[in-house]
């Protein structure tokens, strides 16, 4: 495994640092993204917001390519993560869909058998198409240093915004129905894998480098039900996009899933597994092959608080993780209310090898 600093400005396209680590490369510094780098956060991001609402910023490719730049410029970060949302997918099967401040989405639920029968995957494609447009429009605009990540959320977590009508702390309407009818239930995680795994070939065909699934709920599940509906579909979407594209990373994020982990890594087949910020990275990164990439995983907090420990932690995690593939993220989103000059810190921080 070889090291190599990429402080150079100039970096060849075959030779992106993001996509050199998620392909099993040890880039010293490590390349680095966040989590949530286009958000509420930024001042020039909150003007664009006040023109329209989320769903049209989503589905408006001017938009969309105009809020994935946005921490670019300012940062100049390695990886730029198309900015959409995991829900694009249910609203493109045909389930009504709108976000209202401070309640987030709202959906309206699917609970029966012909609450999902209403759904249309044939349309999803052409629902999509804007999402598409966006990535290849930022093939043209993004530096020759920086690697495009689309993105989706997995089945479950998919499921549980679809069951619930929206956010939950315990999403108990999809624990029962996964419980109570599990033949509707394995029918709405069929169809989700089926249109994630096309939606995502979709994305790379547009222009994405990588890509990443996000299942943010998955701690939710006890063992047996996280390796049913969590790491098997996951592995199932894993698999379609390397029938197509087998060179594409694949970067699998199990939010709080604790010891199973290492399990989702060596079974879904994801080139990259991502951590929260409860992980022990140093203690995952054990139990892995060390020629696995690791993405994360710092406390969103920390960088809310900046200072000495946010420079301290950064540092921390950055240099416990020298030698094997690794991506520098934190383990959730940028929170609303930090300071864009913290995030400043945090990426100076990490670029800092002298």
């Amino acid at each position: 495994m070889t090291l190599e600093n990429t402080s150079s400005p100039s970096v060849k396209t075959g030779q992106k640092p993001l996509l050199r680590a998620l392909r099993g490369e040890a880039v010293w510094p490590p390349p680095m993204w966040l989590m949530r780098q286009a958000g509420r956060f930024l001042p020039e991001f909150r003007a664009m917001r006040e023109k329209a609402d989320f769903l049209t910023r989503c589905m408006t490719p001017d938009i969309a390519v105009e809020l994935t730049l946005q921490p670019i410029r300012r940062y100049q970060m390695d990886g730029a993560i198309l900015f959409s949302d995991i829900l694009i997918l249910p609203w493109a099967l045909g389930q009504s869909l709108r976000f209202e401040e401070g309640r987030g989405p709202i959906l309206t639920p699917i609970r029966t058998k012909e609450d999902l029968d209403a759904l249309d995957e044939n349309r999803v494609m052409e629902a999509t198409a804007p999402v598409r447009e966006a990535l290849r429009r930022l093939t043209t605009e993004l530096p020759e240093h920086t690697t495009l990540l689309g993105f989706a959320g997995s089945p479950f977590t998919v499921s549980c915004y679809m069951v619930e009508g929206g956010g939950s702390r315990d999403f108990m309407h999809t624990r029962q129905l996964m419980q109570k009818d599990p033949a509707l239930y394995d029918r709405l995680i069929e169809l989700l894998v089926t249109n994630t795994a096309k939606m995502l070939c979709g994305q790379i065909e547009a222009g994405a480098e990588a890509v990443m699934l996000f299942d943010s709920w998955s701690g939710l599940l006890p063992p047996e039900e996280f390796r049913r509906y969590v790491i098997e579909p996951t592995r199932r979407i894993v698999e379609e996009i390397h029938r197509h594209h087998p060179d594409t990373p694949v970067i699998g994020f199990p939010r709080l899933g604790g010891v199973m982990v290492a399990e989702y890594a060596e079974k879904t087949g994801v080139q990259t597994l991502a951590l929260d910020t409860s992980a022990d990275m140093t203690k995952v990164a054990g139990m892995v092959p060390d020629t696995l990439p690791l993405q994360g995983n710092l406390d969103p907090m920390t960088v809310l608080n900046g200072g000495d420990k946010l420079v301290k932690e950064a540092r921390r995690i950055r240099d416990s993780m020298k030698g094997r593939p690794h991506v520098f993220n934190l383990g959730h989103g940028v929170m609303k209310q930090t300071p864009p000059e913290h995030v400043a810190l945090l990426v100076d921080t990490i670029r800092d090898v002298s």
